[in-house]
């Protein structure tokens, strides 16, 4: 019999899979959110109904799991995908996977949302940097952050460390 576990796999690959599920569940349970059966249907199981009140309540993680497909494409100025990026442009294109609608500046992205300390930050909020405002990312979890970050850079995480932190928002 072959021997069909991930673990076989080299770890850029098996993050990309994990990566890919983790989008098509929040996916699934954003989907289901909006189905009128699923209000009517008493029989939808408590942990299906909490997940995907969640990941409504949490439009910046399911966010984050789209934008986390786009690693690797290339930087460019004022681009919104799916091809390329710039900062800005990948937050537009991330949350409009999720039906949130932002505009294509990280000045005026700075300002959405519900402002987030730094110290309270979750993965999908948004991370602006620079006074004033002239970069976002989303941040990734482990003091880490998905950003387009310039020309000759794909889109990548880095350590939110490596620039200077401006302010917070959650989505």
């Amino acid at each position: 019999m072959a021997n069909h576990r991930l673990d076989t796999r080299p770890a850029p690959a098996r993050r990309l899979v994990r990566t890919a599920l983790t989008a098509t569940a929040l996916a699934a349970a954003l989907s289901a959110t909006a189905g009128p059966a699923l209000a009517t249907t008493a029989s939808a199981a408590p942990a299906a109904t909490s997940a995907s009140t969640a990941a409504a309540a949490r439009p910046g993680a399911a966010a984050l799991a789209r934008a986390m497909t786009q690693k690797g494409k290339p930087y460019a100025w004022g681009a919104a995908g799916p091809n390329a990026y710039d900062c800005s442009g990948l937050v537009v294109w991330a949350f409009k996977q999720v039906g949130v609608t932002l505009p294509h500046s990280s000045r005026l992205q700075s300002t959405r949302g519900t402002a987030v300390a730094k110290s309270a930050l979750q993965p999908g909020d948004l991370v602006f940097f620079y006074t004033p405002v002239s970069h976002v990312g989303i941040y990734a979890g482990g003091g880490n952050v998905l950003h387009a970050s310039r020309p000759g850079q794909p889109v990548k995480i880095s350590p939110l460390s490596s620039m200077p932190f401006h302010n917070a928002r959650r989505i």
